[in-house]
């Protein structure tokens, strides 16, 4: 099966995605087609920019990844969907990596925290890592960003330069049974 029509079987309509809840506020924002077009460009900087925002250590990083996927007209639902690399089994072991990167890049001795969702860790603890933290999250999601643009541009042309063989072959089969 082509890549293509596999993300458009599971990818959700536009229409879900205009008429939700949470995305309403864009508006007629969210009618551009760009946004729910499979091309090279639009589902590599969708893939980009979910990557990135999965980095952001707040909740709310699909909402950041489809603003910014309006602004720049990439694929929406893959932006929002690649955000999910973050997810509530593995976002502890991503920012605990990312702050310790964090640390090791500002030559800093990493703090032992003891994490607890809550208001009050955040409002006592956090203080203390943010720095690192945030440094860690932009570095991971910088690199996290890019390695999937290229790798989504490079599976895109390896796809379409197999397509382009199989039609030749398919053509100069055909030329020699006539």
């Amino acid at each position: 099966m082509r890549p293509r029509l596999f993300l458009k079987r599971y990818l959700p309509e536009p229409h879900k995605i205009q008429n939700h809840k949470h995305l309403r506020f864009f508006g007629t924002l969210l009618h551009d087609p760009n946004l729910w077009h499979l091309t090279r460009y639009s589902s590599a900087g969708g893939v980009a920019i979910g990557l990135f925002c999965a980095f952001i250590p707040v909740p709310v990083h699909m909402l950041i990844a489809a603003a910014v996927s309006i602004i720049l007209r990439v694929n929406l639902p893959l932006a929002v969907i690649f955000t999910w690399l973050t997810n509530p089994i593995t976002f502890g072991p991503i920012f605990v990596f990312a702050y310790k990167v964090g640390t090791w890049l500002l030559n800093e001795q990493a703090k032992q925290v003891s994490f607890e969702l809550s208001f009050q860790w955040v409002t006592e603890q956090l203080v203390y890592i943010w720095e690192p933290l945030l440094l860690g999250c932009f570095i991971l999601g910088s690199i996290s960003s890019i390695t999937g643009y290229i790798a989504v541009r490079l599976l895109w042309r390896l796809l379409l330069v197999r397509k382009w063989e199989n039609r030749r072959l398919h053509r100069s089969e055909n030329n020699n049974i006539v």
